[in-house]
């Protein structure tokens, strides 16, 4: 795989929905690169932006759309969430103290050789083996 930026759930979930116009606009942005090719996501974060939109986010999105949605994703490089990148995240959780399921994120953006994940969820600016978070918001 050869994108070198990785999108963590939340920047899906903004693309998609209206409650905050200025995320969504920087949201599209990224997904659009991730559309061309240059951005990375796993399977992790394609199950969380179902679950989100389906469970959690107001109004509650239909199972109809989210199937849109997830196919408009599929030409982005997508990293399966598999056995060794579990093992990884739990190397990842044991060396920094992020939550389980971020761990996975970097798990997955290291096994995709990604340089950098965009995310509001961890540190911005903090790097893990070697990746470093940026917040685009």
């Amino acid at each position: 795989m050869s994108a070198l930026e990785f999108l963590d759930t939340n920047i899906l979930v903004y693309s998609y929905t209206t409650t905050d116009l200025q995320k969504q606009e920087v949201a599209r942005g990224l997904v659009r690169r991730a559309l061309a090719g240059h951005l990375a996501i796993s399977t992790q974060v394609l199950t969380e932006f179902a679950a989100a939109l389906l469970h959690k986010v107001i109004p509650r999105v239909d199972a109809e759309s989210v199937l849109f949605a997830l196919d408009s994703f599929a030409p982005i490089p997508t990293m399966v969430t598999d056995a060794e990148v579990v093992r990884r995240a739990v190397e990842v959780q044991a060396r920094y103290g992020l939550h389980f399921y971020d761990s996975l994120i970097v798990a997955a953006a290291e096994r995709a050789g990604c340089e950098k994940i965009w995310s509001e969820d961890m540190n911005s600016g903090q790097k893990y083996f070697g990746i470093s978070v940026q917040n685009p918001f």
